[in-house]
């Protein structure tokens, strides 16, 4: 008997794809919620093991010269917390003591502005440019509620920020200390048939994790030295400052040290003239060149092959989700799914051409009489 409605196999087979694939996208959703939700967790969580693939084998290392694990973790975490806090407070002094002449800098440059909006081809009249001046001394006026509650939020965010860092403090701890075991509870939460699938795409994501943390901090590194030292040479002030914001802004690839650089040269645009924004401007895009060109391929090489367009749609996915933090922690993820994905990809090609073992022949059982 035929049957009564006969699907096209297209059709049939669009449907199958269209609810896994619906399967798959909410549970992808699902789980953005949740590290969004906890978020005071996670971002910290993540930030730790960006920090412990980049310190860990410094404890292997004191560790194989004869010092205990606790001891070598102990040494690592105190040495990245002077690190850390030597660095602010180099740049807090340094902002400190030029703070004054960059303001009086800043006062010039408006000076300027305003002279060429008098006398350039915009041709405005002092009345309209008091008349701007008035709006917006009305506006900041007429916002104490609005500046009060950010006060709070800021108040808010440095709470939580306060409380990641200490999360991410203990987590890098017990990371470098424990890391192995911590990884094995893991893996023994999967099943017992995928458990060596689990196990090999973990260390396939760490190694690609590890060489991905480090190449960056050399880049990033790189482009720190080469922009402040460019500033020094034009007199630019806020140098150090200039090269940790750099350091910073550099590992977000791609965008984050041309942003940050772009500090740069509006520094120099105001404490020393447009001529100077330029040159400072051309060293940027140079130094830029030189990490797009040489560094990158140089230090990343095969083991962490993310395309070029794949990295800008892992940043703009991870602005969209969490922001700066989630730009930040995008791109390493991505690295890490490449890796796992080619690892299994080349497991399942492996199994797949492996040949069936040899059966000896054996001769079929003679008939009864």
């Amino acid at each position: 008997m035929s049957e009564r409605y006969q699907v096209p196999p297209g059709v049939e087979i669009a449907t199958q794809w269209a609810w896994r694939l619906l399967v798959i996208g909410a549970a992808g959703l699902a789980g953005i919620w949740l590290l969004r939700y906890f978020s005071e967790i996670s971002v910290p969580i993540a930030v730790a093991l960006l920090g412990t693939a980049l310190t860990v084998d410094a404890v292997n290392w004191l560790q194989a010269r004869g010092l205990p694990r606790l001891l070598s973790t102990f040494i690592v975490v105190i040495f990245m917390l002077v690190a850390f806090f030597g660095m602010l407070a180099l740049v807090g002094q340094q902002l400190s003591t030029q703070a004054t002449e960059l303001r009086g800098n800043v006062v010039d440059g408006i000076t300027q502005v305003q002279d060429w909006a008098e006398t350039g081809p915009l041709d405005l009249s002092d009345s309209q440019i008091k008349d701007w001046v008035d709006s917006a001394k009305d506006s900041i006026a007429s916002s104490d509620t609005t500046l009060l509650s950010r006060a709070g939020a800021v108040g808010t965010t440095v709470t939580h920020v306060v409380a990641g860092f200490f999360i991410a403090l203990f987590a890098s701890f017990f990371f470098l200390y424990d890391g192995n075991r911590i990884w094995s509870w893991v893996v023994a939460l999967f099943p017992r048939a995928a458990r060596d699938q689990v196990d090999s795409s973990g260390h396939t994501a760490w190694i690609s994790l590890t060489a991905f943390v480090r190449a960056t901090v050399l880049v990033a590194f790189t482009d720190a030295v080469g922009i402040a030292v460019g500033a020094w040479l034009l007199g630019v002030p806020l140098t150090f400052a200039i090269g940790v914001l750099v350091f910073l802004g550099a590992f977000i690839p791609i965008i984050g040290a041309l942003l940050s650089g772009m500090v740069a040269v509006l520094v120099a645009l105001v404490a020393q003239g447009p001529w100077t924004a330029l040159f400072m401007l051309i060293i940027v895009v140079a130094v830029q060149q030189v990490e797009s060109h040489v560094l990158q391929p140089f230090l990343m090489g095969r083991l962490v092959r993310v395309h070029p367009l794949a990295i800008i749609l892992a940043i703009g996915a991870g602005v969209t989700v969490a922001g700066i933090v989630g730009a930040l922690i995008a791109v390493p993820l991505a690295a890490c799914l490449n890796g796992v994905v080619r690892h299994l990809v080349s497991s399942a090609r492996e199994y797949q051409d492996e040949p069936e073992p040899d059966t000896p022949f054996e001769p079929p059982e003679p008939l009864g009489r």
